[in-house]
């Protein structure tokens, strides 16, 4: 089972709400530090948002922040949202389920206890516990920041061409 790139950044946008909080959070600086694009980090805040996790704040000067307290967030609770149904298989949806097998299979409920048990567990652990390590964290994503706040130079330097040496006309010509 592999997680969409839109979880892992869902992740990583209440992560960095909960290492900045109480203060606000701009998309940009998200993205940086990621090296994400501003317009996913954009629709997640949204969808998060929506959620109840974070509270957004528009205008100049504005950015989203934590809505509930990071002890509260069940990094579980995140990915059902993120992921939608989960459906490993195709008999996890009775309305499209076409498996024969359906019923009597014994894969589908080892999977189905195996997806509960994944769930259960980060059901045990809350976005306070993944930025616990504030310090380290920071530490880790503070030079990409840096790095990609460096001004870049609005037109490039003008660079004259070296002089070509013209070779000396031969006398008399």
């Amino acid at each position: 089972m592999k997680l969409t790139a839109y979880s892992n950044f869902a992740l990583r946008v209440l992560q960095f709400a909960a290492l900045k909080a109480p203060g606000l959070v701009r998309a940009d600086d998200v993205a940086r530090a990621h090296g994400i694009s501003r317009a996913h980090v954009t629709k997640i805040v949204h969808e998060l948002g929506q959620a109840g996790y974070l509270e957004t704040v528009r205008g100049r000067g504005g950015g989203f922040r934590l809505a509930i307290a990071p002890e509260t967030l069940r990094i579980g609770d995140v990915l059902r949202l993120t992921e939608g149904p989960f459906e490993l298989v195709e008999c996890f949806n009775l309305q499209t389920n076409t498996c024969p097998l359906a019923g009597v299979c014994r894969l589908s409920s080892a999977l189905r206890a195996a997806l509960e048990a994944f769930l259960a567990v980060l059901d045990g652990v809350t976005l306070a516990d993944i930025a616990a390590n504030r310090g380290a964290l920071l530490e880790r994503i503070a030079p990409r920041a840096a790095l990609a706040e460096a001004p870049e130079p609005r037109h490039r330097p003008c660079v004259a061409a070296p002089e070509q040496e013209q070779e000396p006309e031969p006398e008399g010509a």
